[in-house]
């Protein structure tokens, strides 16, 4: 009889319900599309060459997580600084004096600064204090301890300690913390020192002179009396630069001035007056910037005047607070869009970190160089020489 042989076994496959689900077919991302890539140590040692601050911001933006972020924070304050009202077509309801071409040319977006006040105690105070005396931005928003920080450090200083200090040990050394910075009690006398007899003369003038004290005017006499360039205060007052405070009573300020006020309890401090002066100040600006250092009352006060506007034009902000339980500390940019304090059509940035980790490169990148490019334009001005006008924005992602 004739064999045949048995048909060939078959090979085991994986269930095609798996197999479908595992090895689902991509489409095309979009032409263009950055590809992921940090730095490259080894391209650079190669080279023998030590790789800058550019190089490193350069590759933040493809980097990925929140060094992505931090590249692209650096291009939206690039764009702020950038921003010319030539840059936008002429409205049907600007006056003659907005029409001029060289008018439109010089007239920049309105940059409003706020931070918490931590960031005065350790040594972001330093960026901060650089941002202001160089005219770099034009409004400031601080809480109490923003403002008597500053003034404290010319009159004593903060110094380094450890997060793990502990809290009983210290309270019995008169030493105060805040994180891994230490505030001996005594600042905080010199403080007084320095505020009863300031806050006797302003109380004076109030009742002679008529004068009318609010926040803002209160931290620009601050600023007056401390002379001492190392503050940001001083070069607020030197500038002409408003620090709007609404909750200034909220801190050693607000103690002096109970004290103060068994004594002298006529003394007012009005805070509707800055309300009118700080939502004016978003409400009246062809343009605004706001770049946001932390949360709170400083985050809202910056984007709640410039919903006066329907919204501010370019936004970064800056903090380490999450959105999940519902506070404006941790809202993202794009919540400020649903009520209108950030413009529908702008391309807000915010970075989740710890500001002293991050803000000083991004000042380095964007501010710092601004104030080189400024100073080039006026010696070109002065030698009779075209200035060249606004930098190029840096190569970023496609998307942006």
């Amino acid at each position: 009889p004739t064999h045949t042989a048995p048909p060939p076994a078959m090979e085991p496959a994986a269930p095609a319900a798996a197999t479908d689900a595992v090895l689902v077919q991509s489409e095309s991302l979009p032409e263009g599309t950055p590809t992921v890539q940090g730095l490259d140590f080894s391209a650079f040692a190669a080279e023998g060459r030590t790789p800058t601050v550019d190089d490193l911001a350069r590759s933040m933006l493809t980097t990925g997580f929140q060094a992505t972020n931090l590249g692209l924070a650096i291009q939206e304050i690039e764009a702020m600084l950038n921003w010319r009202l030539s840059h936008e077509p002429v409205r049907e309801d600007e006056g003659d004096d907005l029409r001029d071409p060289a008018v439109r040319a010089s007239t920049r977006a309105k940059v409003f600064l706020s931070y918490t006040s931590n960031l005065v105690s350790s040594g972001l105070r330093e960026t901060l204090r650089f941002l202001v005396q160089h005219r770099l931005v034009d409004v400031v928003v601080t809480t109490a301890g923003g403002v008597e920080e500053d003034i404290i450090k010319c009159l004593a200083p903060t110094y380094m300690g450890d997060f793990a200090l502990k809290g009983a040990e210290l309270r019995r050394k008169g030493i105060n913390r805040i994180g891994n910075l230490l505030v001996p009690n005594d600042n905080y006398v010199r403080f007084e020192e320095f505020m009863h007899p300031l806050l006797r003369t302003m109380t004076d003038e109030q009742e002679e002179q008529g004068i009318r004290w609010t926040p803002s005017r209160f931290i620009h006499r601050l600023g007056k009396e401390i002379n001492d360039e190392s503050s940001i205060c001083y070069w607020a007052y030197k500038n002409n630069i408003p620090i709007y405070s609404p909750a200034l009573t909220d801190g050693s300020i607000g103690d002096m001035i109970f004290f103060h006020m068994y004594k002298r309890p006529e003394f007012v401090l009005d805070i509707a007056q800055d309300i009118r002066e700080m939502n004016d100040q978003a409400l009246h600006a062809q343009a605004t910037g706001m770049v946001i250092l932390g949360g709170g009352l400083v985050k809202h006060h910056v984007a709640n005047a410039n919903l006066m506007r329907n919204g501010a034009k370019f936004s970064v902000y800056i903090n380490t607070a999450q959105e999940f339980d519902g506070s404006d500390s941790g809202a993202r940019p794009d919540e400020a869009v649903s009520w209108g304090k950030i413009r529908i059509d702008a391309r807000p940035v915010k970075v989740y970190a710890e500001a002293t980790l991050v803000f000083p490169l991004i000042v380095h990148q964007t501010f710092f160089k601004e104030l080189l490019r400024r100073r080039q334009e006026a010696e070109a001005e002065e030698a009779g020489v075209g200035a060249e006008g606004p930098a190029e924005p840096s190569e970023g992602l496609a998307q942006r």
